[in-house]
């Protein structure tokens, strides 16, 4: 399921070459073309079914405070997958909503139609990353996978940042895309790995959502040392935030294995 968000971005990324690029279209035509798969939602609301497990709980359990869910594995175990998906939220947003300006600034020369190539491109590798976490991560356990990918991540976004030339950025891309993405696979088995079922949407609404709040201000960080340090400098910041989510994990049990109860 992770990795239909790659195709789902490479795909808007293909409409924003044809409706701007092809057709002359301003950013407005591309927004209106995303209202289209967002209706999509109404036919998975009306035919996806709950889990047994969730319907079982549901009947017999009672209602939980948040207070309850946030401790269920204790809370320096929450406050550890809290921080970390934020630093992995800073770090996504903050180096990913950049990468097309970077693309096409003066340092890297991109033309619009090329740019919007060399993303498609990365989100083969982030697709790929996706799909290839399950299988490492039940292989050598979800702190393990996570970690590696995450420091890797930290590696290839400093690699990336700091690379102005294009054929090099355009290998670059889907392997930084694959680590710096595929992560995100990990982080609905994690959580719900730790959390039962009676509390498992209110613990990864929270742990998940808080991370959204902090990747808000990712833009206009990165966008204000872009215009004071440059490109560069600034998409490291976002290198820093994959390694310090690296680093929480030491705070975060193994979970690979566990029985969802």
């Amino acid at each position: 399921m992770q990795s239909s968000w790659a195709i789902g971005y490479g795909l808007a990324a293909l409409v924003n070459y044809l409706v701007q690029d092809v057709a002359g279209y301003d950013w407005r035509a591309v927004f209106f073309v995303g209202v289209a798969p967002a209706l999509f939602a109404f036919w998975v609301r009306r035919h996806v079914e709950e889990p047994k497990v969730w319907r079982a709980s549901r009947a017999t359990a009672s209602r939980v405070s948040i207070g309850q869910a946030l401790l269920a594995p204790g809370l320096g175990v929450t406050a550890a997958v809290t921080l970390m998906n934020a630093c992995t939220m800073f770090a996504w947003w903050g180096f990913n909503l950049w990468v097309p300006s970077y693309l096409t600034s003066p340092g890297v020369g991109l033309s619009s139609a090329s740019m919007n190539g060399f993303i498609i491109a990365m989100n083969a590798g982030m697709w790929f990353g996706y799909v290839t976490f399950g299988y490492i991560s039940d292989a050598l356990g979800r702190k393990r996978t996570y970690v590696g990918y995450l420091v890797m991540a930290a590696i290839c976004v400093l690699g990336y940042a700091w690379t102005s030339h294009a054929a090099t950025l355009l290998v670059l891309g889907p392997v930084t895309a694959f680590f710096a993405t595929g992560y995100f696979s990990g982080f609905g088995a994690v959580t719900a790995e730790l959390y039962p079922t009676a509390v498992r949407a209110t613990a990864q609404g929270f742990t998940y959502n808080m991370g959204r709040i902090a990747s808000a201000a990712a833009p206009w960080i990165v966008g204000g040392l872009t215009t004071t340090h440059g490109f560069s400098a600034a998409l490291s910041i976002t290198a820093a935030a994959y390694a310090l989510a690296a680093v929480f994990w030491i705070f975060i049990p193994e979970t690979a294995g566990r029985e969802i109860t």
